[in-house]
């Protein structure tokens, strides 16, 4: 169908269209987070599509406390001569910078006084007075002076030692920047004799956004009206021997900001000048993280530190598991945070420009208005399909045009939302043409419901009732399956490790239930709900729902033999992973339930209940897996053996349940002894012939089914119970379960 200039668009469309281009500025102007969040996607696509490659050259280096070196030297924290040992040995090596990602904020705890102070008095005493002999953290400070260290400072808000005095001085140009820099109000601070004895004195805050990605650096923070330099800042001041900062802000000789005040543009330490955001920020060019940019910390200590450290200016940290200070960049997920500090180093050393310039949304809020008037004077003359080739080739342009910025001016501009609301733009524009055209042909409804629905909704649109809420009432087979102890096994797990778990043990008994052609209802977390005979009829959806349980305790005692052969070598005590199952046939109500905002297709109904129950009486009764009567009775052909007559809690009407036999541990020829023996059992039970049915539970258990142990434990203790109780008439053997 061609759409052409006698298409007879609606005297609101312009109006429409205005309103639409003032909206989307509007909205690029209060910038919520959902705008954010574009740009964000934007900026990271850039620096996935060219990261920034590692320069050897560049006189930065990691002091890496790697797993080795821990297990050379001892586990962490080590004792502060050691970290002394190891700023000798840098100082000595020719570093022009030794900054340290670790916090000396308490005293030693492997110090000689410290570890006579925690002795008892009688064995204290016996080592004599502690008095003049140096302590681990004076020996550190006895070398900071002769070194060129840099120790950190972590801001905080909780106006702890507000009072900061900086190594150097800052001299500001233009508007006061302090307003514009992210402000504390407290600090976590090392050690007094370390501070003072420290050459520099940096902070190790991080401003991550909202989800927490790493992808600027601040240079320059607040603390109170102090002025306080990052750790990255320090450490190029100290390797320079620099003694000033200098600050640039707007209104400064050469920044213009037409009378605004608009924070800092430009800061210099020593000999490097290099941009900076308004408030004091790096917008960082990453690269993936680089093992040659690490030395191992005992490779220094055993006096290996080689050309590496020379000249270079080197950052103290680890990378050990446990230990480390992840970070998430828009290249990694984690890695650590000495190296985020590292790759800032690197972005000022190497003179890297990274700015989202002051015009930017200026830019990006004409890229709306006149490509959107474009589109909205173009489209209504065009084919549709050279509208929509117009509409695709402008959504490129404006995403390349951002990448084109990025790669080769190393601005930022974001692409996304501009081509975002252009694209919208453009889909209400051709929803307009394409409702105005089949108005025209009196077929509008069908043309256009055709044309916007992707192919799920296309089947929906054709087949509207699956969509509808409600169900039919139907017999269905129900499963309820649980693990045991799930609460004690998460405990010892963490969230990465509890979510690995769920998904090796869930998937593999979930493709049981549906090799068996059974519908899975829903996960509860480490439970599993399904069905069989919906949404397709199944003849045999009982048994299938039997095997399925067979086969799934099968897979358990697999699962639990490669788990255990995964701890025994990694050293780990392991405890068996145990599940239980309930099984229960009758009818249910099923279709598509909930709301008509949010619906799923489910099951539900009093058997889907009982159900549920039966899982939680395979604890009570001890066996693996319980189905109940009318299971059993539809199955046809499962072996099965009688538990007990119940009435569970909620329900008037009691219920014969079953335990599977394949999963009783009993050879053939025992279980159709056992079974015989069994019946004996219960008819003396249910005929008050007590002693009778205590002599037929010593032969069952002579037959030696394991896993019925606990249930005959079980009716041994019901029975001596029973012989005390005064019984009605009437009573027929059900018990009354007291718990769900």
């Amino acid at each position: 169908m061609r759409i052409a200039r006698s298409v007879r668009l609606s005297r609101l469309y312009l109006p429409a269209v205005c309103l639409f281009l003032a909206a989307a500025v509007a909205c690029r102007a209060a910038d919520p987070f959902v705008v954010q969040a574009l740009r964000l996607i934007a900026f990271d696509s850039y620096q996935r599509l060219a990261p920034q490659p590692y320069d050897p050259a560049l006189p930065v280096r990691i002091v890496d406390i790697d797993p080795e070196s821990l297990a050379r030297y001892g586990q962490w924290p080590w004792p502060r001569t050691l970290m002394r040992d190891l700023v000798t040995r840098l100082n000595a090596a020719g570093a022009a910078a030794i900054a340290f990602d670790i916090l000396f904020a308490d005293p030693d705890q492997n110090s000689p006084e410290q570890v006579v102070r925690r002795l008892p008095p009688d064995r204290a005493a016996r080592l004599g007075d502690m008095t003049g002999i140096e302590t681990n953290d004076a020996a550190l400070a006895g070398v900071l002076p002769d070194a060129p260290v840099v120790l950190p400072i972590v801001l905080n808000n909780t106006a702890r030692g507000s009072a900061f005095v900086p190594k150097a001085g800052f001299v500001t140009a233009g508007d006061d920047p302090r307003p514009f820099l992210h402000g504390f109000t407290g600090a976590d601070r090392n050690l007094p004799q370390l501070d003072a004895a420290a050459k520099g004195i940096g902070a190790l805050n991080w401003i991550p956004a909202r989800d927490q990605v790493v992808r600027r650096a601040p240079m320059f923070l607040r603390l109170g009206d102090a002025i306080v330099p990052s750790l990255t800042a320090e450490a190029l001041r100290v390797a320079q021997g620099a003694s000033t900062y200098i600050l640039k802000s707007s209104n400064a000789s050469g920044e213009g900001a037409f009378g605004q005040s608009t924070g800092l543009n430009t800061a210099r330490i020593g000999d490097v000048i290099f941009p900076v955001d308004a408030d004091g920020a790096l917008t960082l060019k990453f690269r993936l993280s680089q093992p040659a940019a690490y030395i191992p910390a005992w490779k220094v200590l055993a006096g290996e530190p080689g050309d590496d450290v020379s000249g270079r200016i080197v950052l103290i940290g680890t990378s050990t598991p446990g230990l480390l200070d992840l970070r998430a960049t828009p290249l990694e997920q984690g890695i650590p945070g000495v190296e985020v500090h590292a790759m800032a180093l690197e972005h000022v050393l190497a003179g890297r420009h990274l700015t989202r310039p002051d015009y930017a949304i200026a830019v990006e809020e004409f890229i709306i208005v006149a490509l959107g008037l474009l589109l909205a004077f173009a489209l209504p003359r065009l084919s549709p399909e050279l509208a929509a080739a117009a509409g695709a080739a402008l959504f490129v342009a404006v995403n390349l045009g951002g990448w084109v910025a990025f790669r080769y001016g190393d601005l930022l501009f974001d692409p996304f939302y501009p081509a975002l609301a252009l694209l919208i733009l453009t889909a209400g524009i051709a929803f307009h043409i394409y409702r105005q055209t089949e108005n025209q042909r009196g077929a509008i409804r069908s043309a256009f419901g055709r044309y916007l629905a992707p192919e799920v909704v296309a089947d929906i649109v054709a087949n509207p009732g699956r969509l509808e809420l409600g169900g039919e009432v139907r017999e269905l087979t129900l499963m309820f399956c649980d693990v045991r102890d799930f609460t004690s096994i998460s405990e010892g797990l963490d969230a990465a490790a509890l979510t690995h778990f769920i998904n090796e043990l869930l998937t593999p008994l979930s493709d049981i239930i549906l090799h068996q052609r059974g519908t899975i209802d829903k996960y509860m977390g480490d439970a599993i709900m399904a069905f069989w005979n919906a949404p397709l009829p199944l003849a045999d959806h009982a048994g299938r729902a039997c095997r399925s349980a067979v086969a799934m305790m099968a897979k358990m005692d697999e699962l639990n033999a490669r788990w255990r052969g995964e701890a025994e070598a990694a050293g780990r005590d392991y405890r068996p992973v145990r599940i239980g199952i309930g099984i229960n046939t009758g009818a249910c109500c099923v279709g598509n339930l909930g709301s008509e905002q949010r619906f799923d297709y489910s099951a539900i109904g009093d058997d889907v209940n009982l159900t549920s129950r039966l899982e939680g009486l395979t604890k009570f009764y001890g066996v693996p897996a319980i189905a109940s009567e009318n299971t059993i009775r539809a199955a046809g052909d499962i072996a099965a053996l009688e538990l007990d007559f119940i009435m569970v809690k909620g329900r008037s009407a009691p219920t014969r349940i079953f335990a599977l036999a394949d999963l009783l541990d009993c050879a053939g020829g025992d279980m159709t002894r056992l079974r015989e023996r069994h019946l004996r059992f219960l008819a003396a039970y249910r005929a008050r012939r007590w002693d009778e049915a205590e002599a037929h539970i010593a032969q069952c258990r002579a037959i030696g089914c394991g896993r019925l142990d606990a249930y005959y434990d079980r009716f041994s203790a019901r029975i001596a119970t029973l012989r005390q109780a005064d019984l009605p008439a009437d009573w027929n053997g059900a018990y009354a379960m007291a718990e769900k």
